[in-house]
């Protein structure tokens, strides 16, 4: 699937800088080979998938997002995002250790 840019908005804009999360780590992840799984859980009203992936500095961001349609062109709308938790992030290295 080609991805064309992401859907900025004030709401979501703070709702992922909450953690202390900037706009251009999530987007460097985003734009990078990053783990991806549905979101069932939240998928009620749009398809939600959970990202993780490592920022520059080398942070593990776990990452909300939706993909939305716009003039044709698929965008990535980030809905939440945060560090993890060191716990969480030797559990992911760990399961994902071969890769």
């Amino acid at each position: 699937m080609q991805i064309a840019g992401f859907q900025w908005d004030e709401d979501n804009r703070v709702k992922c800088q909450k953690h202390g999360v900037s706009i251009t780590e999530i987007e460097f992840v985003l734009s990078r080979d990053f783990a991806i799984s549905p979101d069932e859980a939240h998928s009620e009203t749009e398809c939600r998938f959970q990202a993780i992936g490592k920022t520059e500095g080398e942070k593990y961001l776990f990452i909300i997002f939706t993909l939305r349609q716009q003039e044709g062109d698929t965008l990535i709308r980030p809905i939440s995002a945060r560090y993890m938790h060191k716990k969480e992030v030797d559990a992911y290295e760990e399961e994902n250790s071969d890769v």
